[in-house]
This record gives structure tokens, C-alpha cells and sequence, in this order.
């Protein structure tokens, strides 16, 4: 079914009765041991402020809030994708920098289309294929000459309105895009993915392709979690017997209603993803991680690799939907911040890092 309510709707209304969840652990601590297998992973610096937010310019894709970053490195430069929503819904843009802090806008790269059923009120681009190896400079990769992108489009105007598909987008160039049809379709799934799929992360592995995505159960007061999709050619998916994938975890833990957005990694010999978890407690959002040795079973680590922010900070509502890339002996961790009270909340980007600001 349909639910009646957007994502982010739902959950303001949630948070205002919610109580005070008590975490586990903290990435913004310091004193672990150089033998600890989490210390690769942590950006506890923050930035502070976003390094893009909506444009504020009547009648722009972005006019009134950006989300959802993709970083990589192409051509000597820094790009990011992010979707833009106008008040109608989400259209992808792209921004590029030298300095992954000051970011300048490029426009649109993926439009919706009024004639296409699937993508009339929203497309948007989760990803790019590119290296895997965290520590990798984050070049994109061709796949026969073209890149390739995984996108999901919502079916109603609005938020996050409705059921998303996911499909798939190759370029030559990064601005021009052919658009595929949906290559996966919520009714098509199990009941964890039954009510609509969301962001997906391509990763390619040997010969195969792996399509990481989350997706939420049918149900008004609905649960996400993560599963993956395995293809050979970019054209037939098999959805990996074991989905979900990573599940939520029992209340209180950070992810005891979302265990959404994956980002997948590898690292000496790893394979890492960081994800944002939704508290059933508190109804915060905050970026997780969980590590494994296979990219099909995860364990989660026991900590917040971001946590969300002080009252009257850029993230005090959530600091979630992550992603990373290493430069210089830096990772830096792209997340969306949200702060205020729905519906006058201020939906950004921002980031933080391994080292403190200077």
C-alpha cells in the first residue's frame, strides 16, 4: 500500500514526542588504540556550517533544499551530485570544487520528464560507479566507454512521496544522461521492501555488479532496512537470498527504525558500510557503520560515527546519508544536515573529517 505521509513528514511528527536516546558509544571520543579496526572509519571534526544548501532562487531545481551527496574525484577535481528539491520534488544537479569545502553549482544533470510516467515528479541519482578502495583517489569507472549511475524516482509530487523504482543512467560526459527503465520495482520484492525503494549505491566487484539500496515495509509507521541486487551485465538482477541485508537493530539502538542509505567500501582487505540509523527512541538520524568480510554480511559497529549536533546547529535534527572520500591523508564524510522544526526545517549538506579544522 501507499502510505499517506512523506518520509520526512512522518518523522517530524514523530520526533516531537520522542524521548532521549542513550547510544553505546561516540565517535567524537577520543584515546582508541591504534589496533582499533574502527579508527580508519572516524571523522569526529566537523565542519560546522553547509557547504551547500538550497539556492533560495525562485523557479531553480534547488530552490528550496539540496540532499543526498555523491563525492568523487574526475579530471583533477572534486564533483558532487546531489538532488535538489524545488517544492515539487527531486531533480539531480552537480557541484565541483578543488578544495572539497567550497563548493560552486553546475546545474542540473538529471531532469524529470512531465511525459514519463516513472519520472515525472522526481529523478534522482544516488550514485556514480566508481573505486571502491576507501583510500582511492575516487576516479569514476567506465563501464564500455560510458558511465554508469543508479537513480530512483518517486511516482507522486512531493517529499518522498509513494513507492520509488531504481534504475540505472550511462554517460559519456557526466551532463548528458540516457536514462534506463526501472531495474528493480518494490511489488516485485519481499515484504521488507514492499512499500518503495529508496537511494542505491552501485559498486562493481570482479564480474559482477552489486546494487546496494534500502526499502521500507508497506505499513503507515513504516521500517527500512538494506539489501542488495547482484548482476553480471547491468541489465538482470538477482536479489541476494539473504536481503535484508543489515536489519534494524531492537529498540534502543540508533538503527531500531532506519537502517538506510549504504555506502559501500572496501578497506585492507575490509568491506565497510557506513548507512544512517533512525531511532525509534528519540527519532533522530545519525550516520553508523557496519564492517564485514564479505560485501554480503555486515556486522554493526558499536558507535556513532556521526552524531547529531547541539540545538541551533546545522545537524541537530539529523546528520545522515553519507558519503566519503580520502584525500591527502584525510577522509572526509559528506552527510545531510537538518535542523529546525518541520516544515521550516533547513536541509543542507555539510562534512566533516579525520583531522581537525585549521
Amino acid at each position: 500500500m501507499q502510505d499517506s505521509l512523506s518520509r520526512r513528514a512522518m518523522l517530524a511528527g514523530s520526533s516531537a514526542a520522542a524521548g532521549t536516546l542513550l547510544l553505546p558509544g561516540n565517535a567524537l571520543a577520543n584515546g582508541h588504540g591504534a589496533s582499533d579496526p574502527v579508527a580508519p572509519f572516524r571523522t569526529p571534526y566537523k565542519l560546522g556550517r553547509l557547504i551547500l544548501g538550497g539556492s533560495k532562487v525562485a523557479g531553480s531545481f534547488d530552490e528550496k533544499a539540496v540532499d543526498c551527496p555523491f563525492v568523487f574525484r574526475h579530471e583533477g577535481r572534486f564533483y558532487l551530485t546531489y538532488v535538489g528539491f524545488d517544492g515539487t520534488g527531486y531533480q539531480t544537479g552537480i557541484a565541483v570544487s578543488d578544495d572539497l569545502v567550497n563548493w560552486q553549482r553546475q546545474g542540473v544533470i538529471l531532469a524529470r520528464d512531465p511525459s514519463d510516467p516513472v519520472t515525472r515528479f522526481n529523478v534522482a541519482s544516488a550514485s556514480i560507479l566508481r573505486e571502491t578502495e576507501m583510500h582511492a583517489p575516487g576516479e569514476l569507472i567506465r563501464v564500455n566507454g560510458e558511465y554508469v549511475c543508479a537513480w530512483h524516482a518517486y511516482p507522486s509530487p512531493g517529499y518522498e512521496e509513494g513507492p520509488a523504482v531504481i534504475g540505472l543512467a550511462f554517460s559519456r560526459d557526466l551532463r548528458t544522461w540516457r536514462r534506463g527503465p526501472p531495474i528493480l520495482r518494490a511489488q516485485d520484492g519481499a515484504a521488507w521492501e514492499r512499500g518503495g525503494l529508496y537511494k542505491p549505491y552501485l559498486v562493481k566487484h570482479g564480474n559482477q555488479f552489486l546494487l546496494y539500496y534500502n526499502a521500507k515495509t508497506a505499513e503507515k509507521d513504516w521500517h527500512e532496512q538494506t539489501g542488495v541486487a547482484v548482476s553480471t551485465d547491468l541489465k538482470t538482477w538477482r536479489r541476494h537470498p539473504g536481503n535484508p541485508i543489515l536489519r534494524n537493530g531492537a529498540p534502543p539502538a540508533p538503527d531500531s527504525r532506519f537502517a538506510s542509505d549504504p555506502v559501500v567500501m572496501t578497506h585492507q582487505g575490509r568491506w565497510a558500510m557506513f548507512y544512517f540509523g533512525l531511532s525509534g527512541t528519540d527519532y533522530k538520524a545519525r550516520d553508523l557503520l557496519a564492517l564485514g568480510r564479505d560485501p554480503f554480511t555486515f556486522h554493526k559497529v558499536d558507535e556513532v560515527m556521526i552524531d547529531v549536533g547541539k540545538p541551533g546547529s546545522v545537524d541537530d535534527g539529523y546528520a545522515h546519508k553519507p558519503s566519503v572520500i580520502f584525500w591527502k591523508g584525510d577522509l572526509y564524510h559528506f552527510y545531510t544536515a537538518v535542523s529546525g522544526p518541520y516544515p521550516n526545517d533547513v536541509r543542507g549538506i555539510s562534512v566533516c573529517r579525520s583531522r581537525p579544522w585549521s
